[in-house]
């Protein structure tokens, strides 16, 4: 299952280090490249990074992280409302998870304004990848529409082969 962390705290100051969401920065740390997408104005990007010292692969248990930035480049605000991912693993079998907001947040996003945040997952095998969308709302005109995360894939150097 999907987790997500966050600390109490929203604005355009950094995050400090445990504390995992903010509107706007920079993503920090060694990570595959992004994967991107854009629908009707708000684009989606994703890193994903493997967590060697969260991970046991003696034990068939591993663990990734992933950076997520949404921008809203179009010229109305949006509000994020829910999550849909979809967790495949190198089995082939998928999980699905469902919530409100990200992080325990529903942030809504002014023209030009982007939210990033880190959440992770475990799998029991040493690649997977992770496809989703979120469920946005145009405040004023009571507008629903979905905004694809694009498909990324998570990793490790306990795979034989480059998987994804």
């Amino acid at each position: 299952m999907s987790s997500e962390e966050s600390k109490p705290g929203r604005g355009k100051r950094p995050a400090p280090a445990a504390s995992q969401s903010r509107r706007s920065g920079r993503t920090v740390g060694n990570a595959r490249a992004d994967y991107a997408h854009t629908t009707r104005d708000v684009q989606v990007s994703v890193r994903s990074f493997f967590l060697a010292d969260q991970s046991q692969p003696d034990e068939n248990h591993f663990v990734w992280a992933y950076r997520v930035k949404i921008e809203n480049q179009g010229t109305e605000p949006v509000q994020l409302l829910r999550r849909t991912w979809q967790i495949t693993d190198a089995r082939g079998r998928t999980q699905h998870v469902h919530g409100a907001g990200v992080v325990g947040e529903q942030p809504l996003l002014e023209p030009g304004e982007s939210f990033e945040y880190t959440s992770g997952t475990p799998l029991d095998t040493p690649s997977g990848f992770m496809v989703g969308a979120y469920h946005m709302l145009v405040p004023s005109s009571g507008e629903n529409f979905d905004v694809a995360i694009p498909a990324f894939s998570l990793d490790s150097p306990h795979q034989s082969g480059r998987v994804h």
